[in-house]
């Protein structure tokens, strides 16, 4: 249910009318074009276009560089230390604690000894 005509506009499941088509296709029109004119300032002389460029493909790393969609391959820490010089590089990764490696240890144990007990045991009828 919905409180105005167009409230349910882009549910997957609600049927579209043309009027909510022709909105919604030319917004995705001029953000596409807005896209494309910040590309092309970015990039400037380094980018290579083709008739693909924009048309909605994506690429690999290497045809990226290739492309003048970017300078060169790399990774985060790559970039927070060489582009951004940033000073100090803290990794939020989440790691286990000693207490969570045994029992995950002993949770793999348990099930394990589990399996070979039912194996063992006789069919029951």
């Amino acid at each position: 249910m919905t409180a105005g005509p167009n409230k349910g506009f882009l549910d997957p499941f609600s049927p579209q009318t043309d009027k909510q088509r022709a909105f919604a296709q030319a917004m995705l029109n001029q953000i596409h074009q807005q896209f494309i004119d910040a590309v092309k300032a970015g990039r400037g002389e380094r980018l290579k276009e083709t008739p693909d460029t924009f048309s909605g493909l994506f690429w690999t790393g290497d045809q990226a560089v290739d492309m003048g969609l970017a300078d060169h391959l790399g990774n985060l820490d790559f970039v927070a230390r060489e582009i951004v010089k940033a000073p100090d590089i803290v990794d939020y990764t989440r790691r286990e604690n000693v207490a969570e490696r045994l029992v995950k240890r002993f949770g793999a144990a348990m099930g394990d000894s589990m399996a070979r007990a039912i194996q063992a045991a006789p069919a029951l009828r």
